[in-house]
């Protein structure tokens, strides 16, 4: 008994204090913040989620669900009228989230992607339920399907329970674990398979065209010297520097009164400022320093304080100048922008790949005027496209070979430290038809003793293993945001810390909300939310993120209360 109580109230203290030593370190964040509106009994809530482990507890029958449902919209669940609260007529769900480099090149996401304003780099998701069940799903406020939602959801947020089962029932999200556990070099490896599967399938396309109608071959040069008039003049990079330009002449009025403010402090046209008044303090000691040798120090530093702040007044004025721009340049650098943005929508890709394929297309265009037969110069790119692409998925193939078995036993060494006993987990690897991430799709099995058959782990796995395998996973291979809703299920005492530990670990890659009962787990979290009942006509329910003190409070609560520490103590 002694021993559970010390643990406990080390665990305790140590709650909002060891997570600070974590968020030292730059941790990624994907969901940024989630808005909750009249959602059966959230009336309202705005939370912002940090770096790290965030923890979401309260009283069982508090509203605990009700947040984790807020998420499950967003990843695609269907909703009904019971959604909406009592205080309107409908339910509302946001969600802000980063995306990763290269996230809206996926297929799947194309008609979001089209969607996406010009300047926003993240992407804001929400669903709306109305009053008779209808729902709508919206990007950045736009109404798209809950389809395209949800696929962009799912790429950013894994939530346990029936989202989780669906991921792991899914090859292609196995695929993506094992890569992340082979490594940067694996991921940079697909990056480059998916391009040369798109650079293939551009290939086939042109080859289909010119065999199939000569008239196309004439359309294809059109559209070639359209793309290369189209990018002449343009320049790798451009785009960022150009949208940088734009802002600074955007904010021309706010820099120049600043840095005048600024300049007249330090060294005005007229009058004495901060340098003059600096030269002319060292002025007056320097004649003293004779008498009184210990102002000599001083009096050093006051000469260098003087030419320093000559200097910064220098720089001042001149950045002054230069924010002295030609009026026409904001119309310039907008045409430019909008140049690029006309081209990337025409041509369907980034301005940097519309150049290099830039390249290729004067090459095509000087061979068709060269007289070299179009249909025989498309069918030899089809050949070198398929060899690449070949050569990339053999590659990756042969890594994941090598790592599919370490692979395996590092989420089986994962799991018997997560109280699944001597759960083992089975990573194999079958043929699969070509496509952006080679040819081969990967299995997971699971047994949770020896002596039984392995089976597909979406189909073998309660709630509570669901959510310690995708742990599991997570903590040998990374994850994006991660969010835990039973991942306690059955589960305490030493198991308790185990799962505590793990999740900690995995904030190194992840950043992981969840959803808890326990105060092995709460005590550890970098930021901790409570789910709280208010009593009324109606009753409602509140989320508010704790401070250090009333932190303690839940933590004590959730442990049993003080009087029943104080029971153990006494025993």
């Amino acid at each position: 008994m002694s021993g559970f109580v010390s643990k406990t109230a080390r665990t305790l203290s140590l709650g909002t204090q060891e997570p600070l030593k974590r968020l030292s370190v730059t941790l990624s964040v994907v969901l940024r913040r989630l808005r909750i509106e009249n959602l059966v009994l959230i009336r309202e809530a705005e939370l912002t989620f940090p770096p790290g482990l965030n923890a979401v507890t309260g009283e069982t029958g508090a509203g605990k669900t009700i947040f984790a449902q807020a998420i499950g919209l967003l990843l695609g669940a269907r909703a009904d009228a019971s959604y909406v609260g009592v205080d309107g007529s409908e339910a509302y769900v946001e969600a802000e989230l980063d995306v990763p480099e290269g996230f809206f090149e996926d297929e799947e996401l194309a008609a979001l992607a089209e969607l996406r304003p010009e300047d926003e780099p993240g992407l804001v998701l929400a669903r709306r339920v109305f009053g008779d069940g209808r729902t709508r799903a919206y990007a950045w406020g736009r109404a798209v399907a809950r389809e395209d939602v949800a696929a962009a959801a799912e790429r950013l947020i894994a939530m346990s329970g029936q989202f989780e089962q669906r991921r792991l029932a899914r090859p292609s999200f196995q695929l993506d674990v094992l890569d992340a556990f082979c490594g940067p070099e694996q991921l940079d490896r697909r990056r480059e398979a998916t391009l040369a599967w798109r650079e293939l399938a551009v290939a086939r396309r042109r080859y289909d065209e010119l065999a199939r109608d000569a008239g196309a071959v004439a359309a294809r040069l059109a559209e070639l010297e359209a793309l290369v008039e189209g990018v002449e003049g343009l320049a790798p990079g451009e785009k960022e520097e150009l949208r940088a330009r734009r802002e600074r002449l955007r904010h021309v009025t706010e820099l120049a009164e600043g840095a005048a403010a600024a300049a007249t402090a330090i060294a005005p046209e007229d009058g004495d400022g901060a340098a003059s008044l600096a030269a002319l303090a060292e002025r007056a000691l320097a004649p003293l320093e004779r008498i009184a040798p210990e102002l000599a120090a001083t009096g050093d530093e006051l000469r260098d304080l003087a030419l320093r702040l000559r200097e910064v007044g220098s720089d001042l004025h001149a950045f002054l100048a230069s924010l002295e721009a030609d009026p026409g340049e904001v119309e310039e650098v907008e045409g430019r922008l909008e140049r690029i943005a006309g081209l990337e929508r025409r041509f369907g890709a980034p301005i940097e790949e519309l150049l290099g394929r830039a390249a290729a297309a004067r090459i095509e265009l000087d061979e068709a005027a060269a007289g070299h037969d179009p249909v025989e110069a498309a069918a030899a790119g089809v050949a070198a496209a398929e060899a690449k692409a070949g050569a990339l998925a053999e590659e990756l193939r042969a890594v994941r070979r090598s790592q599919a078995r370490p692979f395996a036993e590092a989420v089986s060494r994962e799991l018997a430290g997560l109280g699944m006993g001597e759960g083992e987990l089975l990573c194999e690897l079958e043929d699969a038809e070509p496509g952006p991430t080679g040819s081969d799709r990967a299995v997971f099995l699971i047994r949770p003793n020896p002596g039984l058959p392995f089976a597909p782990v979406a189909d073998t796995a309660s709630g509570g293993e669901l959510s310690r395998i995708a742990l599991a996973l997570a903590a040998v291979s990374g994850g994006e945001t991660l969010v835990f809703d039973e991942i306690d299920a059955g589960i305490g005492g030493v198991t308790a810390h185990a799962v505590a530990e793990t999740l900690t670990r995995l904030t190194a890659r992840a950043q992981v909300l969840t959803i808890t009962h326990l105060p092995q787990i709460a005590s550890v979290a970098d930021r901790h939310f409570r789910v709280e009942k208010i009593p009324g006509d109606p009753t409602h329910t509140r989320i508010e993120e704790l401070d250090d003190l009333l932190r303690r409070e839940e933590l004590e609560r959730m442990a049993g209360g003080p009087e029943f520490l104080a029971a153990l103590t006494r025993r």
